[in-house]
């Protein structure tokens, strides 16, 4: 199975924060996951909160174990919020399903890993990750 390489990580987290800086957005954190839900790498901007990791996390984690992107499960979870209460009964309360939990593809459509973003409002948390994800020549499903 294809997974994302640590330099493609560690650029997609440059982008990210490039992408954040540019916006104005709040100090973010940023997270890659690869397709076992591993860390493969995370940044954590001065002057963000240092729980913003297990949020991080948890919007990667959810993306990477549902198959789901950030968007989709929490669209799942406004209409069905005992599936969300039960997977995160499975994952530990791992998951958080809200924009910024972005899965990535690389250029033949095969999954390669995911990433979670957070700092700001969770729909520009989703907007700093694709442009990241794209500036790694990679594709992201927000």
């Amino acid at each position: 199975m294809p997974e994302i390489a640590l330099r493609r990580a560690r650029q997609i987290i440059k982008n990210t924060l490039a992408k954040g800086r540019e916006m104005e957005l709040k100090p973010l954190s940023v997270v890659v996951l690869d397709t076992g839900g591993h860390v493969k790498a995370f940044e954590r901007e001065d002057g963000a909160a240092p729980g913003r990791f297990a949020i991080a996390h948890g919007k990667a984690y959810g993306a990477i174990m549902l198959g789901m992107a950030g968007k989709a499960q929490m669209a799942r979870a406004e209409q069905q919020a005992y599936f969300m209460a039960a997977v995160n009964g499975v994952f530990g309360g791992q998951v958080v399903p809200v924009p910024g939990g972005i899965l990535v593809r690389d250029g033949k459509g095969n999954l390669v890993g995911a990433i979670g973003v957070t700092g700001d409002t969770s729909d520009n948390d989703a907007v700093a990750g694709l442009a990241g994800i794209e500036g790694a020549n990679l594709t992201g499903e927000a």
